[in-house]
């Protein structure tokens, strides 16, 4: 159970929110006393998260794209899976995910090979490298994928065990929002500095509930080397669902020429 006295250091249950809007939208690199005390109320607590990964576990990883091979036969290179090195991120590089920061790089898998391929972002027809990763040892990461559906409102002020469940769940939702490299915004700072805070805390990643299918989750390994990858297949694309859910009232419009 959560140590009381370390619930008691999330000044509100809306602290998570607080300390978002500061760091995406305010100051990133020099934080607010209020913005260390919440990261040391998730140190506090995220042992509760924390998870095993049993060595030889396997995950799956996938890459858009694909690399050529020659086929003799028709003397023409026809599309490949892409190599060993296309596979894996890295060592001195990284585009910035939902985990990482820009130049900082870690191993995103899957535990399923849908949700591997869902969270590239293919398109009808595109081409999708897909490989397994085995673990090269046992891992110890913090599970942010418990409360990703929850959305906490309370009508008067919580107790101190529902203040640390709201703000882990708002965490939790914070890390299954998917990120794209076409954001101008910052809303993914948040999620970094919360990986960084796991990092510095010994733990190996973190795993998040995918924006893809019901039954996926993501992980994300800080140390690239910690798992191998065993085989790559390549993949297209053939069909791709999409479901909306009205999420705001509308708006009428009866004099088109108003502003």
């Amino acid at each position: 159970m959560t140590d009381p006295q370390a619930s008691e250091t999330f000044e509100s249950w809306d602290s998570y929110w607080q300390f978002r809007f500061e760091s995406s939208r305010r100051t990133r690199f020099i934080r607010s006393e209020k913005s260390e005390r919440f990261l040391r109320a998730v140190g506090d607590t995220c042992s509760d998260r924390a998870v095993e990964l049993k060595k030889d576990r396997i995950f799956w990883r996938a890459q858009l794209g694909h690399d050529w091979q020659l086929e003799e036969q028709i003397g023409e290179e026809i599309p490949a899976p892409f190599g060993r090195a296309r596979m894996k991120p890295l060592a001195d590089r990284a585009h910035e995910g939902r985990i990482n920061p820009k130049g900082v790089p870690c191993l995103y898998v899957a535990t399923t090979r849908q949700t591997a391929m869902s969270e590239v972002r293919p398109w009808i027809g595109s081409l999708i490298s897909v490989a397994q990763f085995r673990l090269e040892r046992s891992l110890s990461i913090i599970d942010c994928s418990v409360d990703h559906a929850a959305t906490p409102i309370f009508l008067e002020p919580p107790d101190n065990t529902n203040v640390v469940k709201a703000n882990w769940a708002y965490i939790d939702r914070a890390f299954a929002e998917p990120a794209t490299r076409m954001d101008d915004t910052a809303e993914y700072v948040p999620t970094q500095i919360l990986a960084e805070l796991f990092r510095s805390k010994g733990y190996d990643g973190v795993a998040y509930k995918s924006a893809f299918g019901a039954e996926g989750y993501n992980i994300a390994l800080f140390d690239i080397d910690s798992a191998v990858q065993l085989n790559c297949f390549l993949y297209k694309t053939t069909k791709i669902d999409f479901d909306f859910s009205e999420t705001a009232n509308p708006y009428f419009i009866t004099r088109p020429t108003d502003k």
